[in-house]
């Protein structure tokens, strides 16, 4: 059954679609619903977890280890393909995703003791990965910025991936790590129309804010990337060549792209922000991801999945090298080093507290 919401101020999702492991679901009656109802809070819930360095073995992923301080995030993407990843914990892929943010407290702590393991080979951490490192309760929270701590003392490398000038915050902790060629950061830039911005992904930093913070890292000396994702086909499509070029001038010394796959429940949720933002270019923009991702809204597959294929594929891929190319980036990152990597001992341990 498909429900029809009114969109929320503030959120991505107008809704909670059905949980896809679940046989049963609430379903909203519109006749009973009061307009004049508050949108809905953010609730933050403990994750007990035992662990918090994730592990991966895809071919197509630019990280094998990867650290995920929150589980969840407010930050309210419409298109965010870690939407279902709720729906394991018992959550759905909507509102739910966005107002219910599980929160690692014990992640500093955890990271401390994994890198401490004779079995951790030192490699790259990614900061992210799933959800935002830096969505806004880390503000208050502080979490990720512990674990960056815990990464300066091992001197353990990290790549971060944001939409948030939170990261500045950190400029401290990564230019220690960027000393010995160890951290590099991807701000993520979707869209240069701060209104498209502000319904699209509703509480991240407003594009100019993720620029200014492209610049400010690359002042202090973090090697600064921008990640032109995801590029919606007869969207943002179109934006490629001017975000490229404004994240240069800001500072950024490479770049990387990924074109929307809508996995699971994110397909329809997607389909309703359309029919309520853009109803006009809804038929327009879905055939051109059915066109790039063999006739369908998602493509599973390991490599295409981070391409699409098609024609439109190609030419996303084609303006992304152009833009690229004319704005002087060469490659998709720095190689990151894992020479100064050290197990602290508990003197040295001492000088950090």
């Amino acid at each position: 059954m498909k429900e029809d919401h009114a969109a929320i101020r503030g959120r991505g999702a107008a809704g909670n679609p059905p949980n896809r492991f679940e046989t049963i679901s609430h379903v909203c009656d519109p006749d009973w619903t009061d307009p004049e109802e508050p949108a809905p809070g953010t609730q933050f819930l403990k994750d007990s977890s035992r662990s918090i360095i994730a592990y991966n073995d895809s071919p197509d992923v630019g990280f094998d280890a990867s650290v995920n301080p929150y589980r969840g995030c407010e930050h309210g993407c419409i298109y965010c393909y870690a939407r279902p990843t709720h729906e394991y914990l018992g959550f759905s892929a909507g509102l739910d995703f966005e107002t219910k943010i599980l929160v690692k407290e014990d992640a500093p702590d955890l990271l401390r003791s994994e890198l401490s393991s004779p079995r951790w080979t030192p490699q790259v951490v990614a900061v992210s990965g799933v959800t935002d490192p830096y969505q806004p309760v880390e503000r208050r929270l502080g979490l990720t910025r512990r674990c960056l701590e815990v990464l300066v003392e091992f001197r353990n490398p990290v790549v971060i991936v944001t939409k948030n000038y939170l990261v500045t915050r950190d400029l401290d902790l990564l230019c220690e790590l960027a000393r010995h060629e160890a951290a590099a950061v991807f701000l993520s830039v979707t869209t240069l129309d701060g209104d498209l911005g502000r319904i699209m992904e509703p509480r991240t930093s407003h594009p100019t804010r993720r620029l200014a913070a492209i610049e400010a890292l690359a002042k202090a000396g973090v090697p600064t990337g921008v990640m032109v994702a995801p590029v919606i086909p007869g969207l943002t499509d179109q934006e490629i060549p001017s975000i490229i070029s404004a994240a240069v001038k800001a500072g950024a010394r490479f770049a990387g792209s990924v074109p929307l796959r809508l996995p699971h429940g994110v397909g329809p949720l997607f389909d309703e922000w359309l029919t309520q933002y853009m109803p006009e270019r809804k038929g327009k923009i879905l055939n051109r991801i059915r066109a790039i991702r063999g006739g369908g809204l998602n493509d599973p597959h390991f490599v295409s999945r981070m391409t699409g294929e098609g024609a439109f594929a190609e030419q996303i891929a084609s303006m992304f090298s152009l833009a690229c190319r004319k704005a002087g980036i060469l490659g998709r990152g720095p190689n990151l080093s894992t020479a100064a990597f050290r197990r602290p001992t508990v003197a040295q341990l001492s000088l950090f507290e």
